[in-house]
């Protein structure tokens, strides 16, 4: 078989094959041979690695986002070679039936010379330990959601019916009788007068009749446990809050103005900014961006025909985030956002509709991140009005083409 030829567009370079064990680097370029070695994975063989490409002048290196095994080299590389690039696995496969670790590294190599791969966006160290914090506090919080949803399930199982009367199971009245649940003390119906919240919809003997049940022993004892952990998370929850403020204390005015977007509260703010940054110099466009994140529709285009254009991954925690905030943004009365959620709902589904909400939120976001201003709210008229200038236009040169003089009036 023929072996393939690029023009080379790189002085020097090195194209790596990564495993949990053993990495396979090969480099080539002006005024050094083509050689491939084989390293270990610890940080002394690492640091060899790296004092081999240094001695050899080697500018770029590349190499599969493989799981997490890139980050111990990354972290080893970094300061020391000039362009460490993490590459999409699906944009280097290699011809099938010719897998091997040095043919991976060779073709990895070969197409970084020849220009041919695109680099991930990898974050400065202090955003990327900024989202160590934000991601590890989003896991506490859904471990709460789930230990509250255990709950439910253990008072179910013990014919404690409060979900069926409750709408909320996890607001000030159904947290009130649960604690008194778990205490194992018996409900009566002068408890449920001093708990009822006045918009509770079900009365208090109903209230009551679902309070009645069967908990024994274990099943207290299994609330009281679950109560502890979650009692613990929430305290790990506010340590984490301290923390994620202090880090970001000198970016106060940035945050502030990305709070003004309806939909963005603080968590999910410092969430989006551990994930996107601050600098939006990486993403030169808000369309950059909303493709990076996933936020916006793929092309598939064939014979000029365009197919489904379903998004792609992109980031799962800035999806994630978006989704959480486009809820929020679409409840906010009398936006733009709400406006537009209303819109393609009934056409679309809630959950595409929410996704287009999400993408004008980052298409917000970038506005205010990269230009500094403040986020403007159109009102939820903008489109009709916007629609009806168009249409009346539009009407205005059908005439006009048929040869009438047009002069629009409203009546009174």
């Amino acid at each position: 078989m023929s072996v393939v030829q690029f023009t080379q567009v790189l002085s020097r370079g090195c194209g790596m094959d990564i495993h949990k064990k053993v990495v396979v680097a090969t480099v080539q370029g002006e005024g050094i041979c083509k050689e491939t070695r084989s390293f270990d994975t610890f940080t002394r063989s690492l640091t060899q690695l790296r004092e081999w490409l240094v001695s050899l002048g080697i500018t770029h290196v590349a190499m599969e986002s493989t799981g997490v095994y890139w980050k111990p080299i990354y972290n080893v590389f970094e300061g020391f070679i000039p362009h460490i690039w993490i590459v999409n696995a699906r944009h280097i496969k290699n011809v099938p039936g010719h897998k091997t670790d040095k043919n991976d590294s060779e073709w990895i190599c070969q197409l970084l010379m020849a220009g041919l791969l695109k680099p991930s966006f990898i974050p400065p160290k202090a955003q990327r330990e900024l989202r160590d914090l934000t991601r590890y506090r989003r896991k506490l919080i859904q471990s709460v959601s789930a230990n509250k949803n255990r709950i439910i399930r253990i008072l179910e199982d013990g014919n404690i019916k409060l979900s069926s009367v409750l709408s909320d199971t996890s607001g000030a009245t159904a947290v009130k009788l649960i604690d008194m649940l778990c205490d194992g003390k018996q409900i009566t119906l002068s408890d449920i007068e001093s708990v009822r919240h006045g918009r509770c919809q079900h009365t208090k003997e109903e209230m009551l009749e679902a309070c009645t049940g069967c908990l024994d022993e274990h099943k207290v004892y299994m609330l009281g446990k679950i109560r502890e952990c979650n009692a613990s998370l929430k305290e790990d929850i506010l340590d984490f809050d301290k923390r994620i403020k202090d880090v970001l204390s000198s970016y106060h005015d940035a945050i502030e103005r990305m709070c003004e977007i309806p939909g963005i509260q603080n968590r999910v703010c410092e969430d989006l900014v551990a994930e996107i940054g601050l600098d939006m110099s990486k993403f030169p466009t808000s369309a950059h961006l909303c493709s990076w994140a996933g936020m916006c529709p793929g092309n598939n285009e064939s014979a000029g025909k365009k197919k489904s254009g379903r998004t792609n991954h992109g980031d799962k925690q800035v999806k994630e985030t978006l989704v959480e905030a486009a809820w929020a943004a679409s409840r906010a009365k009398g936006t733009f956002f709400m406006e537009r959620f209303n819109r393609l709902a009934p056409r679309k589904g809630s959950k595409k509709a929410l996704i287009a909400v999400g993408h004008s939120l980052l298409k917000c976001i970038h506005y205010v991140l990269s230009t500094g201003g403040h986020y403007k709210e159109l009102g939820d008229n903008y489109v009709p009005n916007k629609k009806e200038q168009k249409r009346k236009e539009y009407l205005k040169k059908e005439l006009q083409k048929l040869g009438y003089s047009v002069k629009l009036s409203k009546e009174d």
